[in-house]
């Protein structure tokens, strides 16, 4: 198996990133408030943990070991990221819009 290069490290460390700008943003947010849930706190809670679980199995799926004859596991990593930066933002768009 040879050593992660170029596009491994770049969506790990983003998807790292924005890992933790999801959580700084439920942070800020307000999710320890003890207010009751409304139906549109519960949506943006529950993406962002979707966002979280897509982020997350990024790094997973692109460090996968895997045979010369399936290639490389770059795309499916890159559609991971892509589906979590999305969620993470259809999340903090559904917080803002009042």
């Amino acid at each position: 198996m040879r050593a992660p290069a170029g596009s491994v490290v770049g969506l790990c460390s983003a998807s790292a990133t924005m890992s933790a700008m999801g959580m700084a943003f439920l942070g800020y947010w307000g999710i320890h408030e003890p207010t009751p849930w409304r139906w549109n706190d519960v949506l943006v809670v529950c993406l962002a943990f979707l966002s979280f679980a897509a982020l997350g199995s990024v790094v997973w799926i692109i460090t996968t070991p895997v045979s010369e004859e399936d290639g490389e596991r770059i795309l499916p990593a890159r559609r991971a990221f892509a589906a979590g930066v999305v969620l993470m933002w259809l999340a903090v768009v559904i917080a803002v819009i009042p």
